[in-house]
């Protein structure tokens, strides 16, 4: 069994050796070879009519020659009559270009053509196998449907297309029958089922694998065909783009199935209940299928097979859910187990341990927690343990391991080194490894000397694992062996040796070394493709040997250290160089002229050096270029190039140089495919290009410190990614390696290091230029912008009035301009933003105060403004700016013209009460002095009032 790593077994490659295997299928006649009976004439005839239909560059069918058939390769007759029986076609080295894991990789000595009817003339004929040959694209021939004696038809990895004919359907005693894996990828058409029902006639039928058959058609009831099938023991149908698994069948007829593999299709379904009749499974796959339900549950219902012979188990990457039961160890002749990214919590069950002839666990990529138990010291048969990216903690012992002799792949990561690994400096394991893979756990801080004894190792990481030791002289012994090295994220110490040769798994050696504390000189080591030994202590400069010992490097990375010295000339003649990283580190000169020989790069990243001279103008016509970083140095000059030939280009970063003229228009022109870019603290001047309007993709500009004079383009406003949310594409590097791109980007005044977020950003910055004009209207079109900086520029008018419409802003600063006017009510409503900085300009009037604005408590981003009032100023608003103020906190963002007839209303009242209290006051005071018996009573009943008042003062 294939052993996975993070992923299920390879159905292509359990198919290959199933098959391969499957020699034992019985055919009754006997081999030509002791045939007593000669051939018979009219059937080596239409052998011959067979043979030169087909093209065979390999020669296989050269025995094809002579009067007797039977002796021919891959011809069988009947011993007895010499009838031809058996037709083996089988081309066991087609695929092997690709791999067992990449077989749509054709071998061009694969046998092709077409198929001849002139097989009808082998009336006896019972096997036939074509499989493992390129038929290019043709369809399955109809007429194999008239081989009525065959009980044996294998046309598998032949690249067949069309329509599967129905025909098949009449070879009723057909006891094998193999259509799978004409189709692995989505370049080829495939085979197609449209109508199962032909399929119910093949009722001798035992075995049935329609791998990769495109079955999404056929009707929702599919299951039933192959239910009518009682003879039916192994049914295979991974990757068929099947959409509805049944949850019950009324019926069970094929009780006698022993292996389903119904992986990688489109199911989401609760667990099907039918699979529980299955009494005599061996073996069942539900991987990939987003099938949902308890472990618990579906593991109990399969209960059933305690007492039969489950031996192979594969639920990987579903949504299951619940915790694994104690029954589990009931399961005893289980042989592999595959639970591999589902939604499993709690503990491992200690029944694990009764499970004594697995050889494969796989649990990573769930949510296990608890310490792992020692009963799988127990699992003498295990070869195969993965324990990754669960929520495990406690200690490894030696006792968890000191029954696992045939242990060959070991791989347990934790989350903060919750899992320790507490060995004697003495121990000798049980085990040989083959592969081992220990992620954040405790394993130092001594280096494990127990790797002394793995003489078989060819893969090893153990990474993050608090390792602060000196590497050992006998562990550099084991590099021949070694195809994959990863001890990144340690604190090794140590000078690395100058010269090792670590072994090849098929074309890759890889070497990772990275953030350890690693000194010496960059070392020479041969076969390595894949050569990481960044944020280390590594001095001097880089050996020019490496160019010519190490020839096939894919990846190079040394970022990070202290090398000086000049970039050797051979770096920008690598072939096969698909990421270059030599960043922050002390190298000097001018870098190489002609770049034009690295046809495969993709990542070129030479920041934070000292790197001088001219930018040369091959590097912009890598054709497959996605990532530049030139920043943090002292390139200088002008980029007047004729020509670019990077239109793959995504990230550009030539900031913190000394670079001169204008702003390329050849940017906007040619790199329209350009996510980010980066051309800040440099000394660019005139006007900012239109043309890099052009660039649809963007979601950072950054075009801060330089010169630049004369307006902002109204045309960024039209910038598409800043106005509907895209997606941001990854580089895509180094298959084994995955790049993780990075940014440095100054935000809220201060720079930081963004990483797997870069698709979230959205920033425009334009600060500290000589730019001039209006802020223009069309840059709150910009829905999206995350960040905004215009500061330290000289923008005069006012600050656009639907600056509101900025929804997602979290970052403003138009500090230090000329800018005048109120602060427009619609800001309040930029309920996201949390940095804002005003100061510095000509504004007038009252500071907001509702919503966000009120969280701005500083009042040192609006100093410089005489004329602005409010909180948190010491300035306070007068009273008609406080009415403006209650005005605009009342409405918000409302219309204008609405809060000035408002206004009007409130004063003409005030008028109206003033005057009616004042004329009111007047005529009373005329009636007193013209009526002398009023003016009497009113004194009287005042003079009464005074005397009552006093009179209860005295009282109290």
């Amino acid at each position: 069994m294939q052993t996975m790593e993070g992923i299920s077994i390879s159905f292509q490659l359990r198919s290959f050796l199933l098959l391969s295997l499957f020699g034992l299928f019985p055919v009754l006649e006997a081999n030509g070879t002791n045939v007593t009976a000669g051939c018979i004439k009219e059937e080596r005839e239409a052998l011959v009519r067979f043979k030169q239909g087909l093209e065979d560059p390999s020669g296989r069918l050269s025995s094809w020659i002579g009067e007797d058939c039977c002796r021919w390769k891959g011809v069988s007759c009947n011993n007895q009559t010499g009838n031809v029986v058996k037709l083996d076609l089988r081309s066991y080295d087609c695929y092997l270009n690709g791999g067992q894991d990449d077989p749509s990789n054709l071998n061009p000595s694969c046998m092709s053509g077409k198929i001849s009817s002139s097989l009808l003339d082998l009336k006896h004929l019972n096997y036939l196998d074509l499989s493992m040959n390129n038929f290019q694209n043709n369809p399955v021939p109809e007429f194999l449907g008239s081989l009525d004696k065959l009980s044996y038809l294998d046309l598998s990895y032949s690249n067949f297309a069309g329509l599967v004919p129905p025909h098949l359907g009449n070879l009723s005693n057909l006891r094998y029958l193999d259509l799978g894996s004409n189709s692995l990828n989505s370049s080829q058409p495939g085979i197609w089922i449209a109508d199962l029902s032909w399929i119910t006639h093949l009722t001798s039928l035992e075995y049935l694998n329609l791998g990769f058959v495109n079955l999404s058609m056929v009707s929702d009831h599919w299951l039933q065909a192959f239910n009518k099938l009682p003879s039916l023991t192994k049914l295979y149908l991974p990757f068929c783009e099947l959409q509805n698994l049944p949850h019950s069948l009324p019926h069970m007829n094929f009780t006698a199935l022993t292996v389903i593999d119904i992986s990688s299709n489109s199911f989401q379904p609760s667990i099907p209940e039918w699979l529980f009749n299955l009494t005599s499974l061996s073996f069942l796959d539900l991987s990939y299928n987003d099938i949902r339900g308890d472990i618990s549950v579906l593991l109990g219902g399969l209960g059933k097979c305690w007492n039969g012979s489950l031996e192979e188990l594969y639920l990987v990457s579903n949504q299951l859910s619940g915790q694994l039961p104690s029954s589990l160890g009931f399961f005893k002749k289980l042989r592999y187990l595959y639970l591999f990214d589902n939604l499993i919590s709690g503990p491992i069950p200690a029944s694990v341990g009764s499970l004594l002839n697995l050889e494969g666990l796989d649990l990573s990529y769930n949510r296990l927690n608890g310490s792992i138990p020692q009963s799988m010291g127990k699992l003498t048969k295990l070869n195969a343990l993965y324990l990754l990216q669960n929520f495990l903690e406690g200690v490894l012992s030696q006792n968890h391991f000191q029954g696992l002799r045939n242990l060959e792949y070991l791989q347990v990561s934790s989350s903060n080194k919750s899992i320790v690994f507490n060995m004697s400096s003495d121990w000798v394991p049980p085990f040989s490894l083959k592969f081992i893979r220990i992620e954040s756990c405790n394993v130092g801080p001594s280096f494990p000397a127990w790797l002394r004894t793995q003489k078989n190792l060819s893969r090893m990481h153990i990474n993050n694992a608090g390792i602060s030791d000196t590497i050992p002289d006998w562990f550099w012994e084991l590099s021949p062996q070694i195809s994959w090295l990863d001890f990144s994220n340690n604190q090794l110490k140590g000078v690395l040796p100058n010269s090792l040769e670590f072994a090849l798994n098929g074309n890759d050696a890889l070497v990772d070394l990275s953030f350890n504390r690693l000194e010496g000189t960059v070392p020479f080591w041969h076969k390595v493709t894949y050569l990481n030994l960044a944020h280390n202590l590594l001095s001097g400069s880089i050996p020019t040997s490496i160019g010519r010992g190490i020839p096939s490097l894919i990846y190079l990375n040394f970022s990070g250290n202290f090398l000086n010295g000049g970039i050797p000339d051979f770096i920008s003649e690598m072939k096969t160089l698909q990421r270059l990283d030599l960043s922050n580190n002390n190298l000097t000169g001018e870098i190489p002229e002609q770049w034009n020989h690295c046809q495969e790069l993709l990542v070129l990243d030479l920041s934070i050096n000292s790197l001088s001279g001219n930018i040369p103008s091959s590097i912009f016509s890598i054709p497959k270029l996605q990532w530049l970083k030139l920043n943090g140095n002292t390139f200088s000059g002008e980029l007047s190039f004729p020509s670019v030939n990077c239109k793959d280009l995504i990230f550009l970063d030539i900031g913190e140089n000394e670079l001169t003229g204008k702003i390329p228009t050849w940017i906007g022109e040619s790199l329209l495919s350009l996510s980010e870019l980066k051309l800040r603290s440099n000394m660019f001047s005139n006007n900012i290009p239109e043309q890099l309007c052009h660039l649809s993709h963007l979601h950072v500009l950054d075009l801060a410190d330089n010169i630049l004079s004369g307006p902002i383009p109204s045309c960024l406003g039209n910038l598409t990614s800043f106005r509907v949310k895209s997606s941001f594409e990854p580089v895509s590097t180094y298959q084994l390696y995955p790049f993780i791109p990075q940014m440095e980007l100054v935000v809220k005044g201060r720079e930081f290091n963004f990483s797997n977020i870069l698709g979230l950003l959205n920033s425009i910055d334009l600060s500290s230029n000589n730019l001039v004009g209006t802020i223009p209207e069309d840059i709150t079109d910009l829905l999206i912008l995350g960040t905004l900086n215009l500061s330290n520029n000289h923008f005069t008018g006012k600050i656009p009035e639907k600056m509101g419409s900025l929804r997602r802003l979290e970052t403003l600063d138009l500090s230090y301009n000329q800018l005048s006017g109120q602060i427009p009510p619609s800001m309040s409503s930029m309920t996201l933003l949390n940095h804002l900085n005003l100061s510095h300009n000509n504004l007038s009037g009252p500071i907001p105060s509702t919503n966000q604005f009120l969280t701005f408590n500083d009042p040192s981003i609006y100093q410089g403004n005489a004329g602005l009032c409010g909180n948190p100023l010491p300035t306070r608003c007068n009273a008609s700016n406080s009415a403006d103020t209650e005005n605009q906190d009342s409405t918000g963002n409302g219309d204008s013209e609405d809060e000035n007839e408002r206004h009007d209303e409130v004063i003409s009242f005030s008028i109206g009460v003033g005057l009616g209290f004042v004329f009111g006051l007047l005529g009373i005071i005329g009636s007193l002095l013209l009526n002398k018996s009023w003016r009497n009573t009113y004194f009287h009943y005042i003079d009464g009032f005074l005397k009552r008042a006093l009179a209860g003062v005295a009282k109290k």
